[in-house]
């Protein structure tokens, strides 16, 4: 018996014993992912350095960006808005200049291993 077999087999179970009928957020859309944004490659990459603590600096930028966003939406004064959104402004640009050059690095490191990876196939 393997062990994906046993698996499927105690899934079965707790689906008919009624194990996962009270799981919070049952019938509710799945939350958006948080690194929607960021290439399929690195994905989990990020998720693991997430859950380590650490932050890339394209994730820390963004996330400046939402902080900045938040503030935006408070503030009364013109002349303090007015310099939060030239802030926000430069963080926009600072993530889309991050974000090209992983798309960019990310192009380059394919290509190396193109050849490699047709042979395999």
């Amino acid at each position: 018996m393997s062990l994906d077999h046993i698996i499927e087999e105690k899934i079965k179970k707790a689906v008919r014993d009624g194990d996962f009928d009270d799981l919070p957020g049952k019938g509710e859309p799945l939350p958006k992912d948080e690194f929607a944004h960021v290439p399929d490659e690195l994905r989990n990459s990020y998720r693991v350095l997430k859950n380590a603590g650490m932050l890339p600096e394209e994730m820390q930028v963004k996330k400046e960006v939402v902080e900045l966003e938040e503030l935006l939406e408070n503030i009364t004064d013109p002349e303090e808005k007015n310099n939060t959104e030239q802030k926000l402004t430069e963080k926009r640009l600072r993530f889309q200049m991050l974000m090209e050059k992983r798309k960019m690095s990310g192009s380059r490191v394919y290509g190396h291993y193109k050849g490699s990876i047709a042979k395999k196939f």
